[in-house]
């Protein structure tokens, strides 16, 4: 299906979609007929509109990120299954979930819309390849058809499918640095035996951007993200060092990570044209996963660079505004091309 039958789905099944850019709304009008005439068949796309009628079952598939979580049964068997990083602030806070039924730049419920939550009545069931002792259970309170649900989660992080995402097997979520979300975090799909996020080998390549309070623009290492994002696909943002991190280990953590998010990976990172390789390597996180170095510096994202190209509503065009922030757990800096 095309990007703009894509978004087509989103306007359409936003109760506010006067808050999209003219064009979403000039293309929603555009194909509104087709969409009423759309099939009922099942996708992966489909929106969340009620409570669950029986209990989920989760099971493993392999892809290009290795082995990750799928829904394992009934209409959406085969979904890819996502974790957002800033869901943890609720874990670590009680504060609300930061895809949930709350306002957004888009319009259409986070939580039920643009990121279905996996929902469930009764404990989940582990099919294939999963690890029953992670799956658990969170309360959700905050849906749009209101009262109290059930959403599944595996080794605490809670599970949705992604509206881009329309066939078994589709990726479109995976690696997507969202802005949309509250606050800022990324989807990454699951690997099953741990529950971390299943992340593809990390790609690092040289981005010029504007410099927020500084010169007109640098040249600056960047991550490469939203892999498979048919929007805007592999776009690239810029990382940082922090100035405490000393040794093969990060002093960013718990809430410093949610908002400099740790540039993760699944096998030694890739580089780009004018990136040195051999200054690219591997910590292992406090928590189990694995994030790039640069010359032994853990890399990090800032929530303050996420955009959606051609969604004006959500930020963009791409700038750099971490460079130089000081912060609780010291100061992130840019890294310059190597002479």
């Amino acid at each position: 299906m095309t990007v703009f039958r894509r978004m087509r789905r989103l306007v359409a099944g936003s109760a506010t979609a006067a808050m999209l850019t003219l064009g979403l709304v000039v293309l929603a009008l555009q194909f509104s007929s087709a969409a009423s005439a759309r099939s009922a068949s099942s996708s992966c796309a489909d929106a969340v509109t009620g409570a669950p009628t029986g209990p989920a079952t989760v099971s493993a598939a392999s892809t290009a990120y290795g082995k990750v979580l799928v829904v394992g049964s009934g209409n959406h068997a085969g979904c890819s299954l996502y974790l957002l990083t800033s869901d943890q602030l609720h874990a670590m806070t009680s504060a609300p979930f930061a895809c949930s039924d709350n306002p957004n730049p888009l319009g259409a419920a986070c939580d039920s819309i643009l990121w279905p939550a996996l929902l469930t009545d009764g404990a989940p069931i582990a099919g294939p390849g999963v690890n029953p002792t992670l799956l658990g259970t969170v309360t959700r309170d905050d849906m749009p058809f209101g009262g109290s649900v059930q959403q599944v989660t595996y080794a605490g992080q809670p599970l949705y499918r992604f509206i881009f995402d329309e066939e078994p097997g589709e990726t479109e979520g995976a690696n997507l640095f969202d802005p949309v979300t509250s606050p800022t975090g990324t989807w990454y799909l699951v690997d099953p035996s741990q529950g971390h996020p299943a992340t593809g080998q990390a790609h690092l390549q040289l981005e010029t951007a504007p410099v927020t309070g500084g010169p007109s623009s640098a040249t600056v290492l960047a991550a490469v993200m939203n892999n498979n994002f048919s929007l805007f696909p592999n776009a690239s943002f810029p990382v940082y060092t922090l100035s405490t991190d000393s040794g093969p280990r990060s002093a960013c953590q718990g809430l410093c990570a949610l908002f400099w998010q740790p540039v993760l990976t699944s096998a030694r990172a890739d580089a780009g044209a004018d990136v040195d390789q051999h200054a690219l390597g591997i910590i292992v996180r406090s928590d189990g996963t694995h994030q790039v170095t640069y010359n032994n510096k853990p890399l990090y994202l800032f929530v303050g660079d996420a955009y959606i190209a051609g969604l004006p509503v959500i930020g963009g065009p791409a700038s750099i505004n971490g460079a130089g922030a000081i912060t609780p757990w010291g100061v992130f800096n840019t890294i310059p091309p190597s002479p």
